[in-house]
């Protein structure tokens, strides 16, 4: 199976990259979307020490937030506690050391996180954790540590998704005014009474079925392409995010290929 693989859209600020694949199919898409969602690692905080916390909340609901923060991730500098030549002791290469420590009235947010690794920080700098009133304080000690998705939601660094490739072709279509007011995103617009295809708005739309149902004009098709889609949470790129579930594909099937 000869794939091929076509870059649409990569939007680097919001981490959003789309593109499609070109002779495959639903299983190794799908194969790609769960190593992302449960395999590819990230940093998140597993433990806090709180030594101090007279803020409103609770312990564990504080323990919470944080937790789901997302950290950025070197990959080449950390590994996971069971793969660690220190076998889950706990050493700099298995685990990340982040502080926090204010007694300032108002939010506190990430960015007054200090990290053991200046590379390895906080995604969302102005993310608030708490906030503090007068006199109240906060003094916590937090490890991060490497590990997948399959584990714990957050440590996925990212959503994927993908659909077929969408054809939309215009025939006599009865009423116009009606299918480019319904058009909210934009994919019909009217110029000169006349409906219009705007065909770099298909791939975003998902409304392509109403508008087919609106009009017997208006006719949808799907070829067999796929349109994939990845979103970062921040702690990988989305191209680190594709590197690492291709090389986990990989040592997977050598492992199948040592079993046969």
């Amino acid at each position: 199976m000869a794939i091929k693989i076509e870059k649409l859209k990569e939007e680097k600020k919001r981490g959003i990259l789309k593109f499609m694949l070109k002779g495959s199919n639903e299983v190794f898409a799908n194969s790609i979307r769960r190593l992302i969602i449960e395999e590819v690692p990230t940093l998140a905080i597993e433990d806090i020490e709180i030594k101090e916390n007279s803020s409103a909340l609770f312990d564990e609901m504080l323990a919470l937030r944080i937790g789901l923060i997302p950290i950025k991730t070197d990959l080449k500098s950390y590994t996971s506690k069971e793969k660690c030549k220190c076998e889950g002791v706990g050493c700099a290469q298995c685990e990340l050391k982040i502080t926090l420590k204010t007694n300032k009235k108002g939010y506190v947010y990430a960015s007054e996180a200090e990290s053991a690794d200046p590379k390895c920080t906080f995604v969302y700098e102005k993310m608030p954790i708490v906030k503090l009133l007068p006199k109240q304080k906060l003094d916590l000690t937090m490890t991060a540590v490497l590990n997948n998705g399959r584990e714990h939601t957050k440590w996925t660094p990212g959503w994927a998704f993908y659909k077929k490739e969408p054809v939309i072709t215009i025939n006599k279509v009865k009423n116009p005014e009606l299918i480019a007011q319904k058009s909210t995103d934009n994919v019909f617009t009217l110029k000169n009474k006349k409906l219009e295809l705007n065909e770099d708005r298909i791939y975003d739309s998902n409304l392509l079925e109403y508008y087919a149902e609106l009009d017997g004009g208006i006719s949808l098709e799907y070829t067999d392409n796929i349109l994939f889609t990845l979103e970062s949470w921040g702690q990988l790129s989305c191209k680190e995010i594709l590197h690492k579930s291709s090389e986990i594909f990989l040592e997977k099937i050598e492992e199948m290929e040592k079993l046969i």
